[in-house]
């Protein structure tokens, strides 16, 4: 048993276990040989799923910047989720497209556990810590194709766009000490509940430059313009990791900081991020009608589903917070299983991502086209499934805080939404399939694995109610 002082840790700790013993499992294969390196990450992850259970309700600390709180190991609990998720689809996915397993899942794990310190850590400089090793191990997943001009292109406009985010992230951590004297979440709080009155000049250009940080990476308006391009040149199953784990850990971080040390300053950035919002989810809904390419589609499809999470941020009543963890959850699940589709579907030469391709899907995989139209159904919020019961709690959410115009927007784009990813499924049952390749066979463990997802979507839809309570008392133990 670890010391007390270790405990929170513990499920990061697995993670980087399993990724350093992937790296030296890939550095002594012999060139040929084939090694279940995808193996040593599920073992990882299964460890820290089951950490997390064990340290449930323990609220542990280590070395004072990383919570072993409720809310973390619920967001961890999620990663975790991703992570297995991700595996499953992979290994079938790799050796079609010829990726190199040990580099992508090392990348895969050491991401994974730069978002659970970002998740669980309760100082400024951690969260940036934690945001550079889930970046710069992300940034490397999006360029793996290195014979792919597109992918090369996606990764270095990424990096650049990244880097400069990061450096505003910085300044207003900067800042932040400046003013406060610490970067340590808590004492920012005792300090700025003392100045509440005093509206500080600096204090707001803070909080600005930090929005601005978080803001990028959870691709809000007008920081999104990395989003398609980076989508649609990462292989499609990177593009699933990255557009739910990098969204729950940025979350997660966005509404410990700004619920907690900045919660006394609220009434000048809730105005900031309603404006973001509203535009988020214009943007994401109205230029997503406008693609073909099923990749960009989904992305700024995820640019919208940012704008309805922001508006569960900006409510910051006990509903919305709560919905923040469920949403996170639901969208984990339902994106995963959309990207997942779309990998297995792909081979090296074709990645089988324009609309087009998916005319007559069920007639050549009628079990794939059905997982996809239940993906898509939920990203559109029809019921009875987990993007319904997200979306319905985040808008009541925004009409129990009278924020009446955020959730009449929110309701209006989700509306909208529904045309494109119903325009998907009319091609997969509704148009012949006009000389498309015919899509390669799809591993058990990676049906299986979407079929689990797809089960996930609608017991989240019909059965909500223990996991929106777990949310809600989770999101409690901080705030």
């Amino acid at each position: 048993m670890l010391n007390s002082s270790f405990d929170a840790i513990v499920p990061m700790l697995c993670v980087v276990l399993s990724a350093l013993a992937s790296m030296a499992a890939e550095a002594f294969r012999r060139k040929g040989e084939k090694m279940p390196i995808g193996g040593l990450g599920v073992v990882g992850l299964v460890a820290a799923g089951a950490s997390t259970v064990i340290l449930w309700n323990r609220n542990t600390t280590s070395f004072g910047v990383i919570a072993g709180d409720n809310f973390g190991l619920f967001v961890t609990g999620i990663l975790v989720i991703v992570g297995l998720l991700t595996f499953f689809f992979s290994s079938s996915v790799l050796e079609r497209n010829d990726l190199p397993r040990g580099e992508y899942y090392t990348l895969i794990l050491f991401s994974i556990s730069g978002m659970m310190m970002m998740a669980t850590a309760t100082d400024l400089l951690v969260i940036f810590i934690a945001l550079e090793v889930m970046s710069l191990a992300v940034y490397v997943l999006t360029g793996l194709r290195r014979d792919d001009p597109r992918a090369t292109e996606a990764a270095f406009k990424y990096f650049l766009l990244g880097a400069f985010s990061s450096a505003f992230f910085l300044y207003g951590i900067a800042l932040t000490y400046g003013l406060t004297g610490s970067t340590r979440l808590d004492r920012i709080g005792t300090f700025l509940a003392a100045q509440a009155l005093t509206g500080s000049p600096m204090i707001l250009i803070a909080m600005g430059l930090l929005i601005v940080g978080f803001a990028f990476k959870i691709s809000a308006v007008p920081f999104h313009m990395w989003t398609p391009d980076a989508y649609e040149g990462a292989p499609a199953i990177v593009t699933g990791f990255m557009s739910t784990g990098v969204k729950a850990a940025a979350f997660a971080a966005f509404a410990r900081v700004f619920l907690s040390s900045f919660e006394p300053f609220s009434a000048d950035w809730v105005p900031v991020l309603s404006v973001i919002a509203v535009a988020t989810m214009i943007v994401g809904t109205v230029v997503g009608v406008a693609q073909t390419n099923l990749k960009r589609m989904l992305a700024y499809s995820s640019i919208a589903h940012g704008g309805y999470l922001l508006v569960g941020l900006v409510s910051a009543n006990q509903v919305g917070k709560a919905a923040i963890l469920f949403y996170l959850l639901a969208y984990a699940v339902t994106n995963l299983a959309a990207f997942g589709v779309i990998a297995l579907l792909g081979s090296h030469d074709r990645g089988n991502d324009e609309l087009n391709d998916y005319k007559g899907l069920w007639q050549s995989h009628p079990a794939l086209a059905a997982l996809m139209t239940v993906s898509l159904l939920s990203l559109g919020g029809l019921p009875p499934t987990a993007g319904f019961i997200g979306k319905w709690y985040i808008f009541s959410a925004a009409v129990s805080a009278g924020y009446y115009g955020l959730a009449i927007i929110g309701m209006l784009t989700s509306v909208i939404s529904v045309f494109f990813y119903l325009r998907v499924v009319v091609m997969m049952y509704m148009a012949d399939r006009d000389g498309a390749a015919v899509p390669a066979t799809v591993s058990r463990l990676a049906m299986t694995a979407l079929t689990v997802a797809i089960i996930a979507i609608f017991v989240l839809g019909i059965l909500p109610t223990p996991i929106l309570t777990l949310a809600a008392q989770s999101i409690a133990t901080i705030f």
